[in-house]
């Protein structure tokens, strides 16, 4: 009898229980979505979580529909794993997460449950690390901003440094990668900010950028070096590097450690400016030139 849970900010219901009460089967995603916005319409919820296994769980809220995949890679003993997934919820909305991303920390935590022996423990850091794991947006890796300072919060809280880089990232080429990757090296978790599109137009002109902001951060958030992605609308960083207080910043090495936006915050902090290479003679630019001019030299 849902009827009890009316106005309620969030249910998680399992197949069987959504079933119970719509009296249609879930067979899929879509028709878990479909009971999930009937028990919303029905008893007044805000938002209906239907879990579903081995097929993840389906997110539906106010004009918003959500699909998470299982992270499970093995299943070993379903103990625990319903209440793992709910516990998990429960902490990540308490701490201030939105819905749909706290939704992908119960689903990993969930899907580590499974692939013990009995109810097991499940560390948040074992939680950040199966999602870090997948490499996906979905699964966690571009985040808005007030998601991302509680990502940053946590890890700080295990004593994990925290670097920051950004930029427009409008064609990723190799001395993109070799920055990210020195950047890497000089933290535990490195954050990267990316310009809106709005911004790269004002700063490089029209047609700029080339790769809307969406697909630029999907290719960061590929990469292994990069923890997380967070997309900026200003011309610089600078209320990015304010909120989330990174410990290291880093730059390319055509860059002064006196002219990198931000410094003098970090500093100030205590922590660190570094720049530690510059690949030359490679950019977005001479990318797009080298392929114009290849296309009029051909026959």
């Amino acid at each position: 009898d849902f009827s009890r849970y009316g106005n309620a900010s969030v249910i998680t219901p399992n197949r069987s229980e959504a079933m119970a009460v719509c009296g249609f089967p879930i067979r899929d995603s879509d028709d878990a979505i479909r009971a999930a916005e009937s028990i919303r319409a029905r008893f007044g919820i805000a938002a209906v979580v239907v879990t579903l296994g081995e097929q993840g769980m389906v997110v539906v809220s106010s004009g918003s529909v959500a699909v998470i995949p299982t992270q499970a890679k093995g299943v070993f003993d379903v103990t625990g794993a319903g209440d793992t997934a709910v516990a998990m919820l429960a902490v990540a909305i308490a701490e201030g997460m939105p819905l749909e991303d706290a939704c992908v920390l119960a689903n990993a935590a969930a899907g580590i449950q499974v692939s013990r022996i009995g109810a097991a423990r499940i560390s948040r850091s074992e939680v950040l690390a199966a999602i870090d794991a997948q490499s996906t947006i979905a699964q966690g890796k571009v985040l808005g901003l007030e998601t991302l300072q509680i990502a940053v919060r946590q890890a700080r809280g295990e004593g994990k440094k925290i670097g920051f880089t950004n930029g427009c990232f409008d064609i990723l080429h190799h001395g993109h990668v070799a920055l990210l990757e020195a950047a890497a090296r000089e933290c535990d978790l490195l954050v990267v900010g990316v310009n809106s599109d709005a911004s790269v137009t004002r700063l490089k002109g029209a047609p700029r950028p080339y790769v809307p902001s969406a697909a630029r951060q999907a290719v960061l958030a590929a990469l292994s070096s990069v923890a997380w992605v967070c997309e900026f609308a200003g011309d610089t960083p600078l209320e990015l590097i304010r909120a989330l207080e990174p410990d290291v910043l880093i730059k390319g090495a055509d860059y002064k450690v006196a002219d990198v936006v931000g410094g003098d915050l970090v500093l100030a902090r205590g922590g660190r400016v570094v720049t530690p290479l510059f690949v030359a003679n490679v950019s977005t630019t001479n990318i797009v030139d080298s392929i114009l001019a290849s296309r009029k030299a051909s026959p």
